[in-house]
């Protein structure tokens, strides 16, 4: 069918509120509901003394890790920026050493394509990813589906170390096929960069809203990249801006992560803020999926 343009501006108005990397299989959960642990802009580094903005960025993941594993999750899912700027080998090797305590107690992690990653160097590292490639050429793609609702990790990722972003062409002709042909069960989008209008967000964040605001089986997306945190709604689809575990661009903005209580009617989100702006540290909010 023929793109129509929506203009962002029109449609956020928001109220506040790989392709190449082979699956492995998600241990049995309730088919009624799942727990997960949201994480994003970890940016470790290989020197776990590194510090950015007065934060220790290893310091601040490994802690996320090891509170989120208190709830237990049912898996965790990470939007992008993984690695501290330009995705380099040491990086994901000491992203390994953090995520350690979950995957070796069998909880999945699913990570997204930041502007910041490598997929070449991630992959070198995290080979096996949870749930199932899309098989996306050049993408990092995942499927996971989980108490009743599909999380479908997409990849932005356009230059390693530029900031701008892009779905692209065959990705966006992917999703369109997938959402067509899926059934009806709710489903979840995460990406890393944000969908403002901007030279630094989505490129291609027009087009790729347009996709996925007829289909109404997609319920939320969630994306990183600002270091920022909001609840947001456009056209009935939650959009949700993560905190950044790493470290925040401004000392208004908290610094951790979120739980996340998800079922086939909504989503149950708790911030877990230990660093930076912690007024809202507890703070919950529960959101009904559209209809």
């Amino acid at each position: 069918m023929p793109y129509v343009a929506l203009p962002r501006r029109q449609f956020l108005r928001c109220t506040l509120l790989g392709g190449f990397a082979s699956a492995v299989s998600l241990p049995a959960a309730d088919e009624k509901s799942a727990r997960w642990a949201l994480l994003s802009d970890m940016h470790v580094p290989a020197d776990p003394n590194m510090v950015a903005r007065g934060f220790k960025p290893y310091e601040n993941a490994t802690r996320a890790v090891r509170e989120a594993l208190k709830l237990p999750p049912d898996g965790m899912a990470i939007c992008g920026d993984l690695a501290r700027t330009s995705g380099l080998l040491g990086d994901y090797q000491a992203l390994q050493r953090v995520l350690e305590p979950a995957t070796a107690g069998g909880v999945p992690v699913a990570m997204a394509m930041g502007n910041h990653d490598d997929r070449d160097n991630f992959l070198k590292v995290f080979a096996r990813s949870p749930g199932e490639s899309a098989g996306v050429a050049m993408k990092h793609v995942l499927i996971v589906k989980t108490g009743g609702v599909r999380l479908v990790l997409l990849d932005s990722l356009l230059f390693v170390n530029k900031t701008p972003g892009l779905l692209g062409v065959a990705q966006r002709t992917w999703l369109q096929k997938y959402l067509q042909d899926g059934d009806d069960s709710p489903v979840v989008l995460f990406l890393h960069h944000t969908l403002m209008d901007n030279d630094g967000a989505l490129l291609d964040a027009d087009r790729f809203l347009n996709l996925i605001q007829p289909h109404k089986k997609v319920k939320a997306v969630f994306y990183g990249h600002s270091h920022r945190h909001s609840v947001e709604q456009a056209g009935g689809i939650h959009l949700i801006n993560l905190p950044a575990t790493g470290y925040n661009f401004g000392d208004p903005q908290p610094v951790g992560w979120m739980d996340a209580k998800l079922s086939p009617a909504g989503i149950d989100l708790t911030l877990h803020a230990f660093a930076g702006h912690t007024a809202d540290d507890g703070k919950a909010i529960s959101l009904r999926w559209r209809a």
